[in-house]
C-alpha cells in the first residue's frame, strides 16, 4: 500500500493518526532504489503507521500541515541527491530539468533542502516532535565540509538546520531503533547511524579539530577530514565529535550493515513501482520509467573511487542480496501489466561487484594501509563472476523475460583481474545484456590523474579495450562501449584534457560524449584536494582549475570538435 499523504488517505486507511511523517524533496517514487520509499516501506512494515509529504509548498503552511503531527518523529530529507547538486551544474547555474519532480521542470525542491524543511516544520509547530535529518544531503554534510557553492566551510547540517538527530548511512535499522527508543520513551544517544547535540564531550570519542579552526585553517581541515575518511567502516571506526558552537557535534559509530538475508527483506517489500496517486494530475517523473523495472542486486562499493560519495554513505562493504531473492523479484516484475519483458538493470553502485567481498574486511574492516582496487586489484579480493554469471542466466530463463540488460556501470579491472571468470562474464555481458553499448568508466587518460582519482592505470584500461574487441570477433558480434570522462578533476590542466581527447579519439576511436566537470560534493577526497589545492594521501602542492570559463573549456577541449577530426 502507498503511504497516505492527504488526511483523507489517513482516514481511509482506519488510522487515528501518524506515528511518522516523511517529508522529501523528490516527488514520492514508491520504489526500492528510492531511500524514503525505502525507509517508509521499513517502518510500515514494522507496524507504524506513516505518512509522506513530498516537495512541500515552502510559501505556506498548507502542505506541511495536512497531515497534522506525529506522535514519535518527523523524518526530512533533500532526496536521492544533495540538493545543491540536484539544482545546479558544475557551473553553479541552475538547472532546468529535474527527473525526479513531477513535469520535469527544476522549480520544487528548495536550495539546502534539509534546512529549508526543517525550518517549515518548526515554522507551524512549535515544540513539536523530534525532527530526524537523513539521507545523502545529511550524510556528506554531518560534519564540517567544505560547499562549492559559497565556497566556504560550513557546519553541520544538523546545527544548521537545528533538528534533533541526523542519521547518516543506509538508515534501516537506524530508523527502525529510533522509533522503538522513542516509543518506549528511551534515550537515543546509544543509536549507531546518529549524530546529535550535546553540551559534553562522550568518554572514548575521537575529538576532531574544531569548527572554528578548520572553517578557517586549510591544513586543520585536511587533518580533520583525514581522521573522519579513516572512521567510515562500520567493524574498526570510533566515534566522533566536534565543537561546533559551544556545544558538540557527536557522530556515533557506522550502523552495521544489513545481512544479505536482511538484506532480502526490504527488496522483496510491498513496493508498487509507482508515483504516489498524489501526483497524478502534475505531470510524469521522467525517473521512474529508468528504474521501474530495473532490480538492485547489491549495495556499497569497495572501488572507494575519490570523486564519489558512496564510501561516506553506503561504504566500502559490498553487501549482496541472494540469488533467489532476486529471482523471485524478478519474476513478481513480470505480472505488472506495463512489463514489456525487458528488466533494465541488475546492479549496483558497480555491477560487477556482485557477489565479491573481501572475508577480512567482513570480519575485521577495512585495511587501513591498502586499498581494495585501484592502481591495482588486492590479492586477497576474491575476483570471482561466476556468481554473477548463473545468476544472468537464471534470469534469462525466467517466463516472460525477453531481455535482461546490465544498466549500471562495470570495473573494467575486476574482469581483467578473474583469471577463471572474467571472460565469461565478459562473453555474458556482449551475448545477452548490453543493448550494443557497454558502459566503462575510464575518467580519464594519464596516470597522475587516475591516481590522484583512485582509478586504474591507463594501461588497465587498454588491456580491456584489447579484450572487448576480441571477444567482440571471437562471438561474431559488433558491440560498443560508451566510456565515462571527467573535466577539471583537482590536478587536470588544459594539456590533460588534450591528452584524454587523443587517446579517446586514437585509442577508442570516438570523441568522447558523455564527460561531466568535475563537482565538488560535500565529504569526497576529491572534494577536498578541490579545496586545499594539496594531494591526499600526502600533501603535496596541486593544480586546480577553478575559473567556470575555463571549467568549462577543459570540457570543451575533451567533447567538442577540433580541425582534422572525421565527421560521425
Amino acid at each position: 500500500m502507498f503511504p497516505p499523504a492527504t488526511e483523507k488517505q489517513v482516514r481511509d486507511m482506519g488510522w487515528q493518526g501518524l506515528d511518522i511523517i516523511l517529508v522529501t524533496g523528490d516527488a514520492w517514487i514508491d520504489a526500492p532504489h528510492i531511500g524514503a520509499a525505502v525507509i517508509a516501506n521499513v517502518l510500515m512494515d514494522a507496524g507504524y503507521r506513516v505518512g509522506i509529504i513530498a516537495q512541500p509548498d515552502m510559501s505556506g503552511s498548507e502542505d506541511i500541515t495536512r497531515l497534522g503531527e506525529p506522535g514519535l518523529f518527523w523524518g526530512v530529507t533533500a532526496g536521492c541527491m544533495d540538493s545543491m547538486v540536484a539544482n545546479y551544474t558544475a557551473n553553479k547555474k541552475k538547472r532546468q530539468q529535474d527527473d525526479l519532480t513531477p513535469g520535469g521542470r527544476n522549480n520544487l525542491r528548495p536550495d539546502r533542502a534539509a534546512i529549508a524543511y526543517t525550518n517549515l516544520i518548526r515554522r507551524y509547530f512549535k515544540n513539536t516532535r523530534p525532527i530526524v535529518l537523513g539521507g545523502m544531503e545529511a550524510s556528506l554534510r554531518r560534519i564540517s565540509h567544505y560547499d562549492f557553492w559559497t565556497d566556504k566551510v560550513r557546519r553541520s547540517v544538523l546545527f544548521d538546520a537545528k533538528a534533533d538527530i541526523l542519521v547518516y548511512g543506509m538508515g534501516e535499522k537506524t530508523v527502525l531503533e529510533i522509533a522503538e527508543n522513542l516509543r518506549l520513551g528511551k534515550e537515543l544517544t546509544h543509536i549507531r547511524g546518529i549524530c546529535y547535540i550535546s553540551g559534553q564531550k562522550p568518554e572514548d570519542f575521537i575529538e576532531l579539530p574544531p569548527h572554528a579552526r578548520v572553517r578557517t585553517d586549510k591544513e586543520i581541515f585536511r587533518q580533520m577530514f583525514e581522521t573522519f575518511y579513516g572512521h567510515t567502516d562500520p567493524i574498526k571506526a570510533s566515534g566522533l565529535c566536534q565543537m561546533q558552537d559551544t556545544r558538540y557535534l557527536v557522530c556515533n559509530p557506522p550502523q552495521k550493515p544489513l545481512s544479505s538475508a536482511e538484506l532480502d527483506r526490504v527488496h522483496e517489500l510491498d513496493f508498487k513501482r509507482e508515483t504516489h496517486p498524489v501526483h497524478a494530475d502534475q505531470g510524469v517523473v521522467r525517473a521512474l520509467e529508468t528504474i521501474r523495472f530495473s532490480v538492485i542486486s547489491h549495495r556499497g562499493c569497495f572501488g572507494e573511487c575519490h570523486f564519489c560519495a558512496i564510501t561516506a554513505h553506503q561504504g566500502k562493504t559490498v553487501i549482496s542480496r541472494s540469488q533467489a531473492s532476486i529471482v523471485r523479484e524478478v519474476r513478481n516484475l513480470t505480472r505488472y501489466p506495463q512489463f514489456k519483458g525487458i528488466i533494465s538493470d541488475v546492479g549496483g553502485p558497480t555491477a560487477n561487484m556482485y557477489a565479491m567481498e573481501c572475508r577480512r574486511k567482513a570480519e575485521k574492516g577495512a585495511c587501513g594501509n591498502r586499498r581494495c582496487v585501484g592502481e591495482k586489484t588486492c590479492p586477497e579480493l576474491p575476483v570471482n563472476h561466476a556468481p554473477q554469471v548463473e545468476l544472468l542466466g537464471k534470469l534469462r530463463q525466467i517466463p516472460g523475460i525477453r531481455h535482461v540488460f546490465i544498466g549500471s556501470g562495470i570495473r573494467h579491472d575486476l574482469i581483467l583481474a578473474d583469471s577463471a571468470s572474467g571472460r565469461a562474464y565478459l562473453e555474458a555481458l556482449i551475448s545477452h545484456h548490453i543493448s550494443g553499448q557497454l558502459k566503462i568508466a575510464p575518467e580519464h587518460s594519464r596516470d597522475h590523474i587516475l591516481a590522484l582519482m583512485g582509478k586504474p592505470r591507463i594501461e588497465e584500461t587498454r588491456k580491456f579495450l584489447s579484450l572487448f574487441a576480441r571477444t567482440n570477433r571471437r562471438l561474431n558480434l559488433r558491440r560498443y562501449l560508451t566510456c565515462y570522462f571527467i573535466a577539471a578533476y583537482p590536478g587536470a590542466t588544459a594539456a590533460d584534457m588534450q591528452a584524454a581527447r587523443e587517446f579517446a579519439r586514437r585509442e577508442l576511436g570516438f570523441i568522447p560524449e558523455q564527460a561531466q566537470i568535475f563537482t565538488p560534493a560535500p565529504a569526497t577526497v576529491a572534494t577536498l584536494m578541490y579545496y586545499t589545492e594539496k594531494t591526499f594521501p600526502g600533501d603535496h602542492p596541486l593544480f586546480v582549475e577553478k575559473h567556470p570559463k575555463r571549467r568549462e573549456k577543459q570540457k570543451q577541449i575533451l567533447v567538442g570538435r577540433q580541425k582534422g577530426d572525421t565527421p560521425k
